[in-house]
């Protein structure tokens, strides 16, 4: 008896956990330059909430 192959599933790796998952599955995040891809929503929201809190300025800087 011969074996069937299964056919090849593209794979990513998560933009947070780096987990790969095949990207039928993934969560995506269309940033300006690039896609990140997501295993699920709780990473998605660490990835969010890491760039939102990047982007805030720091805490005393002065906006002379």
């Amino acid at each position: 008896m011969t074996e069937l192959q299964k056919p090849e599933v593209e794979q990513v790796p998560c933009e947070v956990c780096l987990k790969e998952i095949p990207v039928s599955e993934a969560k995506t995040a269309e940033a300006v330059d690039y896609v990140a891809y997501f295993c699920g929503l709780e990473c998605y929201a660490k990835w969010k909430n890491q760039n939102d809190n990047a982007k805030q300025p720091a805490a005393g800087a002065s906006s002379r």
